[in-house]
C-alpha cells in the first residue's frame, strides 16, 4: 500500500503554528477521519462542479486551472468535492469527445475562446482527461480530492423526476454504475490526493427505499474498496442525503473496515420558510433535534459523518439562509464534523438552459476572480481547523472554547493584564472548563466569568461562587449562555459592537418572536484538544524523510459584527482580501 507523507502549516495573525506530518491514505478511527499514523485530518472541502451538459470543471474559461486550486487553498479549503456525471465514466463515445466538442455541441464558442486563452492545454483533451487534469493540479496545489458521482446523465441536479434519482430509474441503472464506479476508482488507484469516493449524491425519487439501498450500497462499497482500497468510501442516504434514520435499526454490512463514512446534506430551503417565518431559537432546536434524529445519531454511533453539501446565498441577503447559517456553524463547531460547502463556482456554462447563470451561493464572484463575501469566509475559518480528535495534540489537556457563530471568532482576553474579555481568533482561544458548579472558568487559575451590570463588561474575577458566577445554556438553541445578577435580573452574554468587549445584555429572542434576531447573543461551548496555535489542514506533498513545508495559509483578519438525546448536542428530542489576482 502506497504511504505518502505530508505536511500542514497555518499562519494566522502572523504567528506559524507547528508542522504536524501526516501520511496518506486516510483512514477512520470510530466517528473520525485519521491518516495512516492515527492523527486526526478534518475534511473542510468546497465542491467544485464539473457534472453538468459541458461535462467540465466550471469556471476554466474565467480562470487557469492554477489560479483557481491556489484561491481554493487562500480561502483555507483542504479539499474538494470534485463532481462527475456516471456517463462520464461508462459512455467510451462520450467521454472521448474533446472539451472544445463538447462546448460547440452546446453552441458555446464564446466559451471555447475562453479556455483557450486561459487553459490552452485543455481545450483539446478528451473530457475524462480533462477532468484528470483537474484532479492532478489540485493536487499539485495539495488539495485533497472526493470524486462524487454527482448524477447519471450530464446536467443540474436535483429533481425527482429527472430519471437520475434512484436505482432503476431511467438513467440510473445499477450494474452501469458500479461499471462506472469501479472504472473511476481503477483510474484514480494510484493519485494520492484522491482520499475518498462518493458514491452517489442525493437518492430520491418515488422508487426509493430501504432495501434497495442497502443491496446497492453495499455493491457500490465493496466494488470502489476492490477497485482502490485506499480511498474513504463515501455514502449517502435517502430523501436527498437527509435520511439514515434506517440505519438505528439494521448496520449495513461490509467486508471491509476502516473506510466507511456517511454523507448528509443541509440547506435552509430544506426546511422551507421555517426559518424566517419562526423564531430563531426555536427553529433551530427542531431542525437539529430532527438532524440528530435522521442521521446526526451516526456520531454517536462511531462513524464519521460528513457534511458534504451545505451553503447560503453569499449575497447575504436572504433572511432565511443567514439565520440558519448561524444555527449550523454553531452545530458544526459543537460537533466538529467534517464538510464540504455548496459551492466553488462563481457561473456556470450552461445551467438549466442558461448560458452564464450567476451562481448566488458561489463563494467566488461572478467572474471568478473575487470572494463574493468575505465576512463568510472568516465565519467559516474557525472550522477548518479540527477542535479535537486522536493525536491532535499531546501536550493539551482537554478543554473549552467559547465560540461566536456570527462572526466565526471565540472569547479572549483583551490582554493577559486586563480582566476584560472581547472576540478574537479561536487560534489564541482561552482555555475554558465548564464546572458541575456551571462557573466558566480559566483552566490552571482561579479566574472565572463573571456578570457585573446590565450593558457592562463581563469580567474575570476570583469570587467564583455566587449567583453571578453561575452560567446556564438557556433557550431552546442552548446558545444562550445566562446569568442572574445580584439584583436577581436575568443577563446573557453579548457583544458590544463598538468596542468588541463582550459585555452582559438583556436576554432577548427567547421564544415566539420571528422578527428578532438572536445571532449576537448565540454562543456554545465546545469541547477542543487544540492548541492555542491551531493547525489549519492544507495538504503539502514532503518525501517520506523530509518535511519542507510549500507553502503557508493565512488566516483573514478578525471582523466582528454588531427519536432521543444525542449526547453530542445538547438538545432534547421532543478589510478583507477580495481580488485574489496576484495569488
Amino acid at each position: 500500500m502506497k504511504k505518502l507523507s505530508f505536511s500542514f502549516v497555518v499562519l494566522a495573525f502572523l504567528i506559524v503554528s507547528p508542522v504536524v506530518a501526516v501520511a496518506l491514505p486516510l483512514y477512520t478511527n470510530s466517528r473520525w477521519i485519521v491518516d495512516e499514523d492515527g492523527q486526526r485530518v478534518k475534511l473542510a472541502c468546497v465542491n467544485w462542479a464539473s457534472h453538468l451538459e459541458a461535462m467540465v470543471a466550471e469556471g476554466l474559461s474565467k480562470r487557469p486551472l492554477d489560479v483557481i486550486s491556489k484561491r481554493i487553498v487562500s480561502m483555507g479549503f483542504n479539499c474538494v468535492r470534485l463532481t462527475w456525471p456516471l456517463f462520464l465514466a461508462t459512455n467510451d463515445s462520450l467521454a472521448s469527445v474533446t472539451v472544445r466538442q463538447s462546448f460547440r455541441s452546446l453552441g458555446l464558442s464564446e466559451t471555447i475562446v475562453g479556455i483557450q486563452v486561459n487553459n490552452p492545454s485543455l481545450v483539446d483533451l478528451p473530457l475524462i482527461q480533462a477532468y484528470q487534469a483537474v484532479v492532478s493540479n489540485l493536487g499539485e496545489n495539495n488539495l485533497m480530492v472526493i470524486l462524487d458521482n454527482h448524477i447519471s446523465k450530464p446536467g443540474w441536479c436535483c429533481s425527482s423526476f429527472d430519471g437520475n434519482g434512484f436505482f432503476g430509474d431511467k438513467y440510473f441503472d445499477p450494474g452501469v454504475w458500479i461499471k462506472g464506479l469501479t472504472s473511476m476508482a481503477t483510474m484514480f488507484n494510484a493519485t494520492p490526493n484522491v482520499v475518498g469516493m462518493s458514491l452517489r449524491n442525493e437518492l430520491r425519487g418515488n422508487k426509493q427505499n430501504v432495501k434497495d439501498w442497502y443491496r446497492y450500497m453495499q455493491q457500490g462499497g465493496e466494488a470502489v474498496h476492490s477497485a482502490n482500497p485506499d480511498v474513504l468510501v463515501i455514502l449517502s442516504g435517502l430523501n436527498y442525503d437527509k435520511d439514515f434514520s434506517f440505519l438505528a435499526k439494521q448496520p449495513l454490512n461490509l467486508t471491509f473496515s476502516g473506510k466507511l463514512v456517511f454523507e448528509l446534506h443541509w440547506y435552509a430551503f430544506s426546511d422551507g420558510k421555517a426559518w424566517e417565518t419562526g423564531n430563531p431559537n426555536q427553529v433551530c432546536a427542531t431542525v437539529v433535534n430532527n438532524l440528530m434524529r435522521k442521521g446526526g445519531f451516526l456520531l454517536d454511533r462511531g462513524w464519521p459523518l460528513f457534511i458534504s453539501e451545505f451553503g447560503v446565498d453569499q449575497r447575504g441577503t436572504n433572511v432565511n439562509d443567514n439565520r440558519f447559517l448561524n444555527c449550523f456553524l454553531g452545530v458544526a463547531a459543537q460537533l466538529d464534523w467534517d464538510w464540504a460547502l455548496w459551492t466553488l463556482v462563481g457561473r456556470y456554462y450552461l445551467r438549466q438552459g442558461v448560458v452564464g447563470m450567476d451562481e448566488t451561493y458561489g463563494v467566488l464572484s461572478w467572474d471568478w476572480n473575487n470572494i463574493r463575501n468575505s465576512t463568510f469566509v472568516q465565519q467559516i475559518s474557525a472550522l477548518q481547523s479540527p477542535f479535537q480528535g486522536p493525536g491532535l495534540s499531546s501536550e493539551v489537556t482537554p478543554h473549552k472554547v467559547i465560540f461566536h457563530p456570527s462572526t466565526g471568532l471565540c472569547v479572549v482576553r483583551k490582554s493577559l493584564m486586563m480582566e476584560l474579555l472581547k472576540l478574537g481568533s479561536c487560534t489564541e482561544s482561552e482555555a475554558w472548563s465548564y464546572t458541575p458548579e456551571k462557573t466558566l472558568s480559566l483552566k490552571d487559575t482561579n479566574l472565572c466569568l463573571q456578570a457585573d451590570e446590565l450593558g457592562e463588561a463581563a469580567k474575570l474575577g476570583i469570587i467564583c461562587s455566587d449567583l453571578s458566577s453561575r452560567w446556564d445554556m438557556i433557550s431552546d438553541s442552548k446558545m444562550h449562555i445566562s446569568s442572574n445578577l445580584t439584583n436577581g435580573s436575568t443577563v446573557c452574554i453579548d457583544v458590544d459592537s463598538n468596542t468588541n468587549t463582550i459585555i452582559t445584555s438583556q436576554c432577548k429572542c427567547l421564544t415566539k418572536d420571528h422578527t428578532c434576531d438572536p445571532s449576537g447573543q448565540w454562543f456554545i461551548i465546545v469541547n477542543s484538544t487544540r492548541s492555542t496555535t491551531a493547525t489549519k489542514f492544507s495538504l503539502t506533498t514532503v518525501n517520506r524523510k523530509s518535511s519542507i513545508v510549500k507553502h503557508n495559509q493565512l488566516q483573514l483578519k478578525s471582523l466582528t459584527k454588531g427519536g432521543g438525546r444525542s449526547s453530542l448536542w445538547p438538545f432534547t428530542f421532543t478589510e478583507p482580501i477580495t481580488n485574489l489576482d496576484n495569488i
